[in-house]
């Protein structure tokens, strides 16, 4: 894949945004019926082409979603697409035998199921997921940091190691949580040798009013960006990520 349109997006379970999301109390919008709002989220997701979608907070099919796998559902309206996903939580933790909790997501769609798919899991942190996309030329992480900062850089350590120990040009997504500021990851990019998509650092959260850039698209030299842009749309409470890559 030498060209390829890499899309991430934190799609909150489809669950939407704006003040009514916090009522009659906070996080309310959580456990309302999702189904609606999924269905105009998969018209523009498809109409974007994407060649990979890398989504956080993807509902597996709770009954939150009307028991629809989202990224199944996804894959399936975009035609000629791969899904796979996993839950975010580790394999042990208490939260995978919850109900709605456990069917929380993260997950990788590609356009004709192509690249082989592995998971992995930091050492500390609530949400340990981290999935690897690897085709033949080129490694796709996708993470959702902690949102404690102490967790995030125990994560950002076992990221290290794992771009490091990497043959291939790498391209690192996600939800990175720099609740802080992007200084946070700037240690872990200079170490790495990745680079931002984002060269203007846009903010990215809340979509409303985006004032903290928590989406990133961190490349190898070897990956050059030939377009970026961070859509100003409602479905969630992030921002898209678009990206155009060209492999070298």
């Amino acid at each position: 894949m030498q060209n390829f349109r890499l899309i991430v997006y934190n799609m909150r379970y489809a669950t939407g945004t704006g003040a009514a999301f916090n009522l009659p109390m906070p996080g309310a919008g959580y456990l309302r019926d999702t189904q609606v709002r999924f269905r105009r989220l998969c018209r523009y997701l498809g109409s974007l082409n994407p060649d990979i979608l890398a989504l956080v907070e993807v509902d597996s099919g709770s009954l939150r979603s009307g028991r629809i796998n989202q990224a199944e559902a996804i894959a399936e309206a975009l035609g000629s697409h791969g899904a796979r996903w996993e839950c975010k939580y580790a394999p042990r933790s208490l939260l995978t035998r919850l109900p709605v909790i456990r069917k929380q997501a993260n997950a990788f769609i590609t356009r004709g199921g192509l690249g082989q798919v592995h998971f992995h899991y930091f050492e500390t942190g609530v949400k340990r997921l981290l999935i690897e996309l690897e085709f033949e030329g080129v490694r796709v992480f996708l993470v959702h940091l902690s949102l404690k900062y102490r967790h995030r850089h125990y994560q950002l350590s076992d990221l290290y190691d794992l771009v490091k120990a990497s043959t291939k040009p790498v391209v690192v997504a996600g939800d990175f949580n720099t609740l802080w500021g992007d200084y946070e990851i700037k240690l872990f990019s200079a170490a790495t040798h990745l680079t931002t998509a984002n060269a203007t650092g846009e903010p990215t959260y809340p979509s409303l009013r985006p004032r903290k850039q928590l989406d990133f698209i961190l490349a190898s030299p070897e990956i050059e960006i030939r377009n970026f842009r961070i859509p100003r749309v409602r479905y969630s409470d992030h921002l898209p990520l678009i990206c155009d890559c060209r492999l070298h």
